[in-house]
């Protein structure tokens, strides 16, 4: 052992181990030990970036593929993708059942299995849709933007693009009934985009999120067509409705519905389930809006007034 790996080891008692090592054991809400069917993050991470490569061949993955090496490219892509789902969600699946590692022979193997192999084969046939969703949010951005000198662009930089490749993703995944796996998707591009959209959300074609930073879309929000979003939107609840014993009621519809064609600006509120926004709206920065908007209509706070001074006068000088 060096020296360096031997002062990095002082200091450490053996009662500071045990009184760590109790705590563990003690709490079995952050502990999953000797848990092999947990969701591995790393592996997960990797199929969305295989599911990149063939959204987006050329931007990402490997460069240079001829058009007449595309179908065996394409093919070792299907394949990989594919092992990737069937692990990952076979993982989950267990994991919801709560099938230990010594279990090998729990009669509910078999079923998650099966159930596996359904969902991963059902979602690499929902690729070529997921292509074509995703084609026309890459336009929307070029569009929506005028700083955008070409799609390309919008592939290769803004991660409103990325936030949204990540949420059609996921949102296969939920909607073919994995569980936990889509929204460990969409939190890694919130981790990396900071837009943080629900799995479960519905949102329809030629979605864009401009600047994106701060965005949130809850899970039982419904968006239309053509509708964009800028930095700072959420879309969330107005309160969250609680049982007799003060549970959470899950399951509701608590995020409002938003029309197609509808631009909402920086930092705009929009809270509750029963809130719906009309086709045709726009919604200004800053606002808060708890009731629905009829069609064609502009939502704008009253001008504020601005107060100014001199650096002098502020300082009272």
């Amino acid at each position: 052992m060096s020296s360096s790996d031997r002062s990095g080891q002082e200091g450490v008692s053996g009662d500071l181990v045990s009184r760590v090592a109790s705590s563990i054991l003690n709490e079995p809400r952050t502990e999953r030990l000797g848990e092999a069917a947990l969701p591995d993050r790393h592996r997960i991470e990797e199929m969305v970036e295989l599911v990149r490569h063939l959204v987006f061949p050329g931007f990402f993955g490997p460069r240079g593929v001829a058009k007449d090496e595309l179908p065996a490219h394409v093919e070792t892509l299907l394949s990989r993708i594919r092992a990737h789902a069937y692990e990952q969600i076979r993982s989950v699946l267990r994991y919801v059942e709560d099938i230990g590692p010594d279990q090998a022979d729990n009669p509910l193997c078999a079923r998650c299995d099966a159930e596996s192999r359904r969902i991963a084969d059902a979602f690499l046939e929902r690729l070529p849709e997921l292509r074509d969703a995703l084609a026309l949010d890459v336009q929307s951005a070029y569009d929506g933007d005028p700083a955008a000198a070409h799609t390309d662009e919008t592939i290769i930089c803004y991660p409103g693009v990325d936030a949204v490749f990540a949420y059609r993703t996921a949102h296969i995944l939920h909607e073919l009934g994995a569980p936990l796996l889509p929204r460990i998707i969409c939190e890694q591009a919130h981790m990396r985009t900071g837009i943080d959209i629900h799995p479960a959300a519905k949102i329809g074609r030629s979605f864009f999120i401009d600047h994106g930073a701060g965005v949130v879309i809850g899970q039982t929000a419904i968006i239309g067509d053509n509708v964009k979003l800028y930095q700072g939107v959420t879309l969330g609840a107005k309160s969250f409705p609680k049982d007799e014993r003060g549970r959470v009621i899950r399951g509701q519809k608590r995020h409002p519905t938003i029309g197609d064609r509808v631009t909402i600006y920086a930092g705009a509120v929009i809270l509750g389930g029963d809130t719906i926004i009309g086709d045709d709206c726009v919604i200004t920065g800053g606002v808060f809006i708890t009731d629905s908007i009829p069609p064609k209509h502009i939502v704008r706070q009253k001008k504020p007034e601005l107060v100014m001074r001199t650096n002098r006068e502020a300082s009272g000088a």
